[in-house]
């Protein structure tokens, strides 16, 4: 920090040279002010605050430091010379051995090196960015783009301007708007000579991007182009393109309003556009390679016309997927929809679909490629889910087409170690081994009750039926717990992709655990009391039918500028088929059985403030409810827990509430947070402000806020049940700060809880957060530091 602190940005700078130390915008009122000062072409090097330096620049000059521009042109010359030679014995008849073709490649990687080199300097250079000096140029250019991006927007009488004030060396831009009053839309409307084609637009009208009385807008033009040639195009103009649509404006400059009238041109050589109607389809399967020679299996289906380089697949299910059919008018979105679903079958390699025009009529042609057989990844890393990092290795087969029904056969296996807190130890970090395994079989259909019709009906809808067997153990400190599971699910999506939907018909689990003598003592001591967990641990036989739909507004979780959400809803019946036997054949089984409900409601937002924030928050709420024979006790697995990387960070994974439950105090006046805490009722509320600083780099602020609960009140954790007349008095509140290394492939996070309000302590001492100020990090057990792979939502 010293190092880089006494880099400051303008020492060295030139007679004449001003470092441009903050731009702004003035007077703009309508538009946004992040739009506007996007389309500067100089931005101020990201500083640390309060320090006139920056890390970025201080690598760069570091890099410049260190760099020798003549090193890398020498190499580059003598590697060029050598990769000349390999390339002229390349051209000989004896050509190149294996060991000169692979210094030729060798070579070719180390040039490209140079070539990266000798343009943006050394890794340092790369990594770091040079000052950036006020550039007068640059700036009138910005107020250009600002001046277009006003006109288009509706301001065409607008003014813009700059000014620019500088002191000791640093430059202050200041871009001076003046946007006066907005052009609205009078009218808009559409001459076309051609009256199929009017009637289909005025039929659409309503859908318009372009609406009376708005402020006019460019890209409202552009995206009504966009949706024209897409309703042409689905219904029937094959050939018809946005090139086809004029605009023109009227403006009126007294009453500022504008006419727009939307003109479709004729084509060149015809005096309308023509309408396609289908042939039927023909569907080819090449072979993976020329060393096939192979005629092909040929066979109709549907009006689908196959060719198949070997018979081994399935014509109904292909025909399933392809919504092309013959005497219909052609429509692109059946052929974008036909694309996306053969893909989704997971067989070929690629799905190009071609047409063949005879008059009015196309014949589709769809040629793939099979994908390859059998796909393997292994992978060996590290994951985090409690406190610290653990390593596991993993395994997975994929084969394709297992019965040549394009079904999909999985076999998964995995094994990792993990630090966990123990809940009898005498606290630090002890190690937990995992292992599971898996094997499903993917059905591309929905089968029993559903008959061979549903194929074609529900073929939009990327309908699946996985069915699944597997085995999992975990080796805790307190316990050892092994599990068989067996499941049957339909998932199947809307056509939209927003919607997914998944339906467990079975989820069948056979659970046995090994409780440590200390753990077996805890619970035994808590079923004196009243508090029956230790049936959680029972040999034991749990089974549920459950639903999921997920809602994805605006592809959420792909990274973007467009505000997004995520809303996740989750039912689940357990033991619903017990209903249906007396007591005496559950009893007589030796295992213990649980009926319950469960519900969980989680929505994700994400909002863009401006090209460098973000704000996103979550929404988690969760009710378990045990009923019937569970004698008021849940599966260990179905219980909630608060507290965690994902959860309130400023409490350790899984201890925090329930309630205003109040732990053990230790001796040294901290809260024993050994015991994990499960619950029957999870609120979670989380907010975050996301700021790149630099590079990889990226910051947040983040607000943490809820507790768990229990329904029915537990005498061994006075406090933890649910009342509504004392509920938000139990809310716990923790706040602190990120820091993010964003790679793209991966998202490395550490994050900082402070605990803010603690409901475990007295009414009128919850809140904690001045202790936070009065010593370095807080009083002791106040912060929790908290490693993460990826976003915490």
């Amino acid at each position: 920090m010293i190092l880089i602190s006494s880099c400051s940005l303008t020492k060295g700078l030139k007679e004449g040279e001003y470092l441009l130390y903050d731009i702004d915008v003035h007077g703009n009122k309508l538009t946004n002010k992040n739009d506007l000062l996007s389309l500067a072409r100089q931005d101020p090097n990201t500083r640390i605050p309060l320090l006139n330096t920056s890390i970025g620049v201080s690598l760069y000059r570091f890099g410049e430091w260190t760099y020798d521009s003549l090193k890398p042109l020498e190499k580059k010359a003598r590697y060029e010379q050598e990769r000349l030679e390999l390339l002229r014995l390349e051209t000989t008849s004896e050509g190149l051995s294996k060991k000169q073709q692979k210094r030729l490649n060798k070579v070719n990687n180390i040039l490209s090196s140079l070539n990266k080199k000798i343009e943006f300097g050394n890794f340092f250079m790369r990594t770091g960015n040079p000052r950036v000096i006020l550039d007068s140029a640059k700036t009138e250019e910005s107020r250009r783009q600002m001046a277009n991006f006003l006109l288009n927007n509706g301001f065409f009488d607008a003014k813009t301007d700059f000014e620019v004030k500088t002191k000791r060396k640093k430059a202050y831009v200041t871009y001076l708007i003046e946007e006066n009053s907005p052009y609205l839309v009078d009218t808009f409307y559409t001459r076309s000579d051609d009256e199929n084609i009017y009637l289909i637009l005025e039929n659409s009208a309503n859908k318009s991007n372009i609406k009376l009385s708005s402020r006019y807008d460019q890209s409202a033009i552009t995206r009504e182009r966009q949706r024209v040639e897409d309703i042409l195009k689905d219904n029937g103009y094959y050939t018809f393109s946005r090139s086809y649509i004029e605009y023109n404006v009227y403006k009126d400059t007294v009453e500022k309003k504008v006419d727009i009238e939307q003109v479709i041109r004729k084509p060149v050589f015809a005096d309308k556009h023509q309408v396609f109607f289908l042939d039927s389809v023909y569907f080819s399967i090449d072979p993976p390679s020329t060393e096939f020679f192979d005629e092909g299996k040929k066979s109709t289906y549907r009006d689908i016309n196959f060719e198949f380089y070997e018979d081994k697949y399935s014509e109904k299910i292909i025909a399933s997927r392809i919504f092309l059919n013959k005497g219909d008018l052609y429509k692109r979105t059946d052929v974008i929809e036909t694309q996306r679903q053969l893909a989704n079958l997971d067989l070929f390699r690629f799905v190009n679909i071609a047409f063949d025009t005879l008059g009015n009529v196309l014949r589709p042609k769809i040629f793939t490629q099979p994908n390859q057989k059998y796909l393997v990844t292994n992978q060996l890393g590290a994951s985090i889910t409690e406190q610290v990092p653990g390593p596991f290795f993993s395994h997975s087969l994929r084969n394709r087409n297992l019965f040549r029904g394009a079904e999909i056969f999985e076999f998964f296996f995995r094994a990792g170690l993990e630090g966990v807190v123990s809940a009898t130890g005498e606290g630090g970090v002890f190690r937990s081994r995992e292992l599971n395994t898996s094997a499903s079989v993917i059905f591309p259909q929905f089968l029993f009750p559903f008959n061979q019709s549903s194929l074609q009906k529900f073929g939009r809808y990327n309908p699946n039926t996985r069915t699944l067997i597997g085995y999992n153990y975990v080796n805790r400190p307190e316990y050892i717990r092994e599990s068989v599971n067996g499941i049957v699910a339909y998932n199947w999506n809307t056509r939209n992709l927003r919607q997914q939907y998944t339906f467990n018909v079975l989820d069948a689990n056979f659970i046995r655990s090994n409780l440590n003598r200390d753990f077996r003592q805890l619970l035994e001591d808590l079923q004196n009391q009243g508090n029956n967990l230790i049936n959680s641990f029972l040999p034991s036989y749990v089974s549920s039918i459950s639903g999921q739909v997920i809602i994805n507004f605006n592809q959420y979780g792909l990274f973007q500028k467009n505000r997004a959400s995520l809303w996740r809803i989750f039912l689940e019946s357990g033991g619903t088929t017990l209903n249906f036997f007396n007591e005496d054949f559950i009893n007589n089984r030796n295992l213990a059985y649980f009926q319950f409900l469960k519900f969980q409601s989680d929505f994700r937002r994400y909002i863009p403030l401006s090209r460098n924030q973000t704000f996103a928050y979550r929404l988690n709420l969760g009710m378990a409810r045990p009923y019937g024979i569970s004698n008021g006790v849940l599966p260990y697995e179905k219980y909630f827990f608060a507290g965690g990387s994902t959860g309130i960070r400023a409490w350790q994974p899984r201890r925090l509430g329930p309630g205003s439950f109040t732990p053990e105090t230790l001796e040294d006046g901290t809260f024993d947070y050994r015991f994990e805490q499960p619950a029957d009722i999870l609120f979670e509320g989380m907010f975050e402000l996301r700021s790149k600083l630099y590079g990889y780099f990226d910051g947040a602020f983040f607000i943490d806020l809820g507790n768990s609960w229990t329904f029915q009140e537990d005498l061994t954790r006075p406090g933890a049940n649910f009342e509504f007349d004392r509920f938000w008095r139990e809310i716990a509140v923790g706040t602190g700060l990120g820091l993010r290394m964003d790679f793209d492939f991966l998202v490395f996070r550490l994050d900082m809880g402070v605990k803010a309000v603690d409901p475990a302590r007295p009414i009128g001492e919850r809140f904690i957060l001045g202790n936070f100020f009065k010593s370095f990090l807080g009083a002791r057990g106040q912060t929790v530091f908290n490693i993460g792979i990826g976003y915490p939502f």
